[in-house]
């Protein structure tokens, strides 16, 4: 009868190919969650442009107009007298991002426009995407 020897395999390495498969997976989770979370409180369809350029500003304003015409200043809901109380007392050199419904009447995009004006806000951006 043949004799069986006993074979003992020494591990130098580490396969850690199954733990980067684990990462990636992992890593494409959250670069899909954090690009809905970036679009902001109050949901809008921005409209488009070519010439998008990012800005990073510390210190921002943001007013959104929605589809139906509805104005908020950051998270609250305002009409226009109540949004130009609250601008007036925001630094003009502060950034106004101005967030707008690609559906919205052009008209609200205006008003809003306006009272910025006349408060001497030159710090305007306006949101698209790209």
């Amino acid at each position: 009868m043949a004799k069986l020897k006993k074979v003992r395999k020494r591990f130098d390495e580490i396969n850690v190919i199954p733990f980067i498969d684990i990462m990636l997976v992992l890593l494409v989770m959250v670069l899909t969650t954090a690009t809905f979370v970036n679009q902001g409180i109050i949901p809008i369809e921005l409209p488009e442009a070519k010439a998008a350029k990012k800005e990073d500003n510390k210190k921002e304003v943001t007013i959104y107009i929605d589809a139906k015409g509805d104005i908020f200043f950051e998270k609250e809901r305002v009409d226009l007298k109540t949004l130009e109380a609250k601008l007036s007392s925001v630094e003009k050199e502060q950034a106004v991002l101005l967030r707008s419904d690609k559906e919205s009447k052009f008209q609200d995009f205006v008003s809003v426009m306006d009272i910025l004006k006349r408060l001497n806000h030159e710090q305007l951006f306006i949101i698209t995407k790209e």
